[in-house]
């Protein structure tokens, strides 16, 4: 599985990698996060408002910080 936190750096997008993470270990699951900050790559996935939440090249989630529970969900049922 491969996640990707789309955003500037901001601490908003920092808390939602660390929430990934989190979310991450409650599963017993290991994956590739990377970090986006380029505004061209960000807007390619046609989203307009950071932070974002992309896994396996899918937009789950945008323009908050999504709950590491949440997270855990959106995994489950993908």
């Amino acid at each position: 599985m491969e996640i990707k936190i789309l955003g500037s750096g901001c601490k908003n997008c920092v808390k939602l990698a660390g929430n990934t993470e989190e979310a991450l270990k409650t599963l017993g699951m290991e994956a590739t996060i990377t970090k986006v900050t380029d505004l061209q790559e960000i807007v390619a996935y046609g989203v307009m408002r950071t932070p974002a939440l992309v896994i396996d090249e899918k937009v789950v989630s945008y323009g908050k910080v999504t709950k590491p529970e949440e997270i855990v969900e959106i995994v489950k049922n993908r």
